[in-house]
């Protein structure tokens, strides 16, 4: 089976009560709000990561204030000619702080909208986990860098 390492940065920015998201469409399905992040490119740092993805999701710039963890979930893809693919993610999780831009929706890219919406309506959305796992992160704490998924 072959393998694939897929390394990306994300950022929890939170500003009076509420975080920053995007939502990414969903082909024939519902869309879910992402935390605005994403893949690194080959040579890139992640804290560059970080900024230049918040920045074409969302159009802010932020400050990174901060690493708060790391989640690391592995899965198994349908690869090329339908050979299975051994994938695992590493998403380095990083506080940031909103110093310019405004608010903008992507274009041409990997999400369809950007809002801030309230930390406590956040379990109402249709979300992807690793909200869940970034907001744990930035309201524990842990000096691990890591919590326990509730579920994946």
């Amino acid at each position: 089976m072959r393998q694939k390492l897929r390394v990306a940065a994300y950022a929890v920015v939170i500003r009076d009560g509420q975080i920053l998201l995007a939502r990414s469409p969903a082909p024939g399905g519902t869309s879910e709000w992402v935390l605005p992040g994403g893949g690194m490119e080959y040579g890139e740092d992640p804290y560059d990561t970080v900024r230049r993805e918040v920045e074409e999701e969302t159009g802010h710039l932020i400050e990174v204030t901060g690493l708060l963890g790391v989640d690391s979930h592995r899965h198994t893809l349908s690869g090329r000619f339908g050979r299975p693919v051994d994938q695992q993610g590493l998403r380095l999780v990083y506080e940031g702080r909103v110093t310019g831009g405004e608010l903008r929706n992507e274009i041409g890219g990997s999400t369809e909208l950007a809002a801030w919406q309230p930390v406590d309506a956040v379990a109402g959305l249709v979300r992807v986990p690793l909200i869940d796992i970034a907001l744990r992160l930035w309201r524990e704490r842990p000096a691990t860098g890591r919590v326990e998924p509730a579920q994946r």
